[in-house]
């Protein structure tokens, strides 16, 4: 029997993280949810621990809750982890601030089943983002161009973060040798699997800025990623080695 995990990175989210569960579990697709947080501040921890004792959604609600704030790729890579050793077959990336709609995790769960990654896009047919002024669009399109055109992949939003793997992607990355902790994880993630000869496959969505709270990203994120998409073409015969 196939298992799904959604692992949701949270960092001071108190205001999203009952919303968006509530938004999952209403669903009813038999999927659990982990989430990895960083130590909030604002104790997000606190209000998922108190669900899990409650027992709210069906012992399919866990948490792990990390020491230090080490960026998002160490979060994903821990989350990961886990998922593997609790032998879950498909492993779903998922921003909790609101911004990746739960209605499209049917549609995930169905690409899957012919595809070993599949990435929730707003640059093909039928995605887009709402609620984005003029120049994030342009930075964020813009960047995902810049990462397609120097890595040479077939991905039209290859800095997207919403995303089903099959576990046999995990299993095949070195977790310990990756280049990027940060916003260009997600990045590098497409990038392994598309150059590994893996299934990619991309699935339109519409991207929702957040409401509530405070967007992580910053100029300084920006220009560190794209410095490292630069790091990962110049490494792309040692990437295959190691693998």
């Amino acid at each position: 029997m196939n298992k799904t995990v959604i692992v949701m990175p949270t960092y001071n989210e108190i205001d999203n993280i009952e919303i968006i569960l509530e938004k999952i579990f209403f669903l009813n697709l038999d999927i659990d949810v982990l989430v990895v947080d960083d130590n909030s501040p604002d104790k997000t921890y606190e209000k998922v621990q108190n669900l899990i004792n409650t027992n709210a959604y069906n012992n399919q609600l866990h948490l792990i809750i990390r020491q230090n704030k080490e960026g998002l790729g160490k979060a994903y890579i821990e989350g990961f982890q886990w998922a593997l050793q609790k032998n879950y077959t498909y492993i779903i990336e998922m921003d909790a601030d609101l911004s990746h709609n739960p209605k499209y995790l049917k549609v995930f769960l169905e690409k899957i089943e012919t595809n070993d990654l599949v990435i929730g896009s707003r640059y093909i047919s039928g995605g887009g983002a709402v609620h984005w002024s003029a120049l994030r669009k342009l930075i964020s399109y813009g960047g995902s161009l810049y990462s397609r055109i120097i890595l040479s992949i077939n991905v039209q939003d290859a800095t997207g973060g919403y995303k089903c793997f099959r576990r046999e992607v995990l299993e095949a990355i070195d977790f310990d040798n990756l280049i990027t902790t940060g916003y260009a994880f997600q990045i590098e993630m497409n990038y392994r699997a598309s150059i590994m000869g893996f299934r990619v496959s991309e699935i339109p969505i519409i991207f929702e800025n957040r409401v509530a709270g405070k967007s992580k990203m910053s100029k300084k994120i920006f220009i560190e990623a794209l410095l490292k998409v630069i790091v990962l073409r110049i490494n792309k015969q040692k990437i295959l080695a190691e693998q």
